[in-house]
């Protein structure tokens, strides 16, 4: 599909979600914060994500403290998140990472980069791919980035918007740069949104979908 065609689709899209969804108000968080809740949300529920960074928040006063933890005790915090040997060895690598970097745990200065110096900027962390670098991006700098997860790559592969075995990361090399910078944040929460409502894995709801006229998958499927 021509990159223009895929930028007025997008845009058609996110009209019609917002009509049924409304606009999300954005709303700047830490950067940081954000870049480890989108590290515990991997390969989980966004309950069980949350339930950890709850978890690993109430349990040590600062992002310091957190690099100053053992392993263990860092895995035992987060182990509602699931992969928590894993979770917990990336969070203080990128820790540590942060740590010897000029501005060392804060990462508001992100704010006042441009976004593809700002990306530059997180690309260098271990462990921290393209969605969660969109995540921080969007999220915490308020820049016009956009994350592709498990029910944005559902829902765009089912539209016909990239190639049905494009996996996740290639999903966002395709549609980041065609994504109508003013529409990234409200085209991304109501597609999460939808996929959660709607367009589920398994039994999607596709006779309820506002984006049904437009979905290859629903066609397929009636």
């Amino acid at each position: 599909m021509a990159p223009r065609s895929v930028t007025r689709r997008l845009e058609s899209v996110a009209r019609r979600l917002a009509t049924c969804y409304g606009i999300p108000r954005r709303r700047l968080e830490d950067p940081l914060d954000v870049l480890i809740e989108t590290v515990l949300s991997q390969n989980t529920s966004d309950i069980n994500s949350g339930r950890a960074f709850r978890a690993l928040k109430a349990a040590f006063p600062s992002w310091p403290a957190v690099a100053r933890a053992r392993r263990s005790t860092l895995a035992r915090t987060i182990r509602s998140g699931g992969l928590a040997r894993l979770k917990s060895a990336r969070i203080l690598s990128i820790l540590a990472e942060l740590r010897a970097r000029p501005g060392g745990y804060d990462l508001r200065p992100l704010r006042r980069l441009g976004p593809a110096a700002a990306e530059a900027s997180l690309r260098g962390l271990p462990g921290v791919g393209p969605k969660t670098r969109a995540c921080v991006l969007l999220f915490g700098c308020g820049h016009a980035a956009f994350p592709v997860d498990t029910h944005v790559h559902r829902i765009v592969r089912r539209l016909g918007l990239v190639p049905q075995r494009t996996d996740a990361e290639a999903s966002h090399a395709l549609l980041a740069p065609r994504v109508p910078a003013a529409r990234a944040l409200d085209l991304h929460l109501n597609l999460i949104r939808l996929g959660r409502e709607l367009c589920r894995p398994r039994a999607p709801r596709c006779e309820r979908c506002p984006l049904r006229p437009a979905c290859a998958f629903a066609r397929r499927a009636a």
